[in-house]
């Protein structure tokens, strides 16, 4: 795994409420891949990530969103989290960052609530997908096709449903980060 993703800038969108370990390990395997993560959030300091219900440890938000351009990165993550989920699908500017990304074809990958944002974004109309399973609904009503699988590839999007996915999540997002389309580095 390592190298496969050398320099690739990803911006890895969340908020208070994240889910730790979909936060931790998605962002550990791509440092491990050569990838360079960054946390954009809305505004600057510090984000709480979450175990479940109960508040975890804190991150240090890397970029704004306010000052974050979709151009600069060559792909997205967006780790779950009810709370997460719930409070960057509602922001305006989050849904049309995210949206970017599949305008220019870069890969996505999203993990248990996450794709709540998907769905927003009006990207997921045909598309065969996994959740966390109490979004099967809001996903088939959006027109995807919502599969119970620990994790599925439609395309350059990635979609897992659990932490307890999260090893084959991240071999995914290597993979399909590594074979996108728009592989290059993007510098800033």
């Amino acid at each position: 795994m390592a190298g496969e993703l050398d320099g690739m800038r990803v911006a890895v969108l969340a908020t208070d409420g994240v889910e730790q370990v979909e936060l931790d390990r998605p962002w550990q395997t791509l440092e491990e891949a050569g990838a360079e993560p960054e946390l954009v959030s809305f505004g600057t300091g510090t984000i709480t990530a979450y175990e479940h219900i109960e508040k975890g440890e804190r991150r240090t938000v890397d970029v704004d969103l306010g000052s974050a351009d979709p151009d600069d990165y060559a792909a997205l993550v967006l780790p779950g989290g009810v709370i997460n989920g719930d409070f960057v699908r509602a922001d305006a500017d989050a849904v049309a960052f995210v949206k970017a990304f599949f305008d220019a074809g870069k890969p996505v990958a999203a993990i248990c609530h996450a794709p709540w944002v998907l769905i927003e974004a009006g990207v997921v109309r045909g598309r065969r997908m996994t959740s966390w399973p109490s979004l099967r609904t809001d996903l088939t009503n959006a027109g995807a096709t919502w599969v119970d699988e620990e994790v599925v590839v439609d395309g350059a999007l990635v979609t897992s449903r659990k932490p307890d996915d999260l090893d084959a999540f991240g071999a995914a997002i290597v993979d399909v980060f590594a074979t996108s389309p728009d592989e290059e580095t993007v510098d800033a």
